[in-house]
């Protein structure tokens, strides 16, 4: 797979089929239009592209409200090259960009990438203040004679699949197993572990404390089992995201205790995948108690088998 970061300066010689969108989270709606657009450049003898950007355009058009995100670029791009895409654009939405009319973005899609059909979602918007709609493109693809193909909504349970779901469903109700069907993999944070209070270690369940990018959705406060990735292998964790009420810490954090692990991590790389919730997070009213249900989420995750597809 080819990645490049371009603003309409290039020009592709070879045929493409661009899937359009922001594919934040990757999740089954986006990766259908990604398929459509391989089918079509493999039966048309030409290149399947993406073209996205390196930041989500809403943190650009509103930094104070900024969209949490699912997904970093680093992963987007490992399920991008495993899906068989030929090429991927991750352009700039800068102010200049935003200026862009409908029809001008249409036009350049053309002109600088030979785009010969492109694959939208169903309520696909685009140009300067998202003006452009499905039915302009329509009138569009006419004009220019390109293909268009309209991919209607992906569901899970009946419920349309979108980003904004999934963040609903991550951030809001901690139903991270539900938001993993609908993106086909688990949740993941990623960061670099960093020196903590070191109160778990005392307590007999040493935590790795990660350093999180607060640009990303945190799953609702609680206890998850997750899937902790270090060095290319897979180890069961116990992550708890939040405040550590029994110890007044008053500082939100996301603490990992891995099972069956006793390495000096501090400085390394991690991720963590959510794989289920346990349970809220307590206030317990001594250490003990905390100890004793300690232990007890131990054993649910010993007992959980960690099925790693993803």
């Amino acid at each position: 797979m080819i990645v490049i970061e371009d603003n309409f300066k290039i020009h592709l010689k070879e045929k493409t089929y661009i899937a359009l969108g922001s594919f934040d989270g990757l999740h089954l709606g986006h990766m259908q239009l990604v398929k459509k657009a391989i089918e079509l450049s493999k039966g048309n003898n030409a290149k399947s592209m993406v073209f996205t950007f390196k930041s989500h355009p809403r943190n650009i058009i509103n930094k104070k409200s900024a969209t949490k995100i699912l997904m970093n670029n680093e992963s987007k791009l490992e399920v991008l090259k495993e899906s068989g895409l030929d090429i991927i654009n991750m352009a700039s939405f800068d102010y200049d960009f935003m200026k862009i009319s409908p029809k001008e973005f249409i036009i350049k899609l053309i002109q600088n990438y030979n785009a010969k059909g492109l694959v939208v979602g169903f309520n696909y918007r685009f140009g300067y203040k998202n003006m452009g709609n499905i039915e302009l493109l329509k009138e569009l693809s006419v004009k220019y004679k390109f293909s268009l193909d309209i991919i209607k909504p992906v569901k899970f349970n009946d419920n349309i699949i979108s980003s904004t779901i999934i963040r609903n469903l991550i951030a809001d109700q901690g139903d991270v197993k539900q938001a993993a069907n609908m993106l086909s993999r688990p949740y993941m944070l990623q960061g670099k572990i960093i020196p903590g209070k070191h109160l778990g270690k005392k307590l007999g369940f040493p935590t790795a404390n990660m350093e999180f990018d607060t640009k990303f959705i945190l799953p609702k406060e609680g206890v998850y089992f997750t899937a902790v990735k270090f060095e290319n292998k897979f180890y069961k964790g116990i992550t708890n995201v939040g405040y550590n009420p029994t110890t007044n810490d008053n500082k939100l954090s996301v603490e990992t205790n891995i099972l069956d692990f006793n390495k000096d991590i501090y400085g390394s790389e991690l991720r963590i995948y959510f794989i289920d919730r346990i349970r809220d997070e307590f206030k317990f009213q001594n250490l003990d108690q905390l100890i004793s249900q300690l232990e007890s989420d131990r054993n649910y995750a010993n007992k959980k088998n960690l099925e790693i597809n993803f």
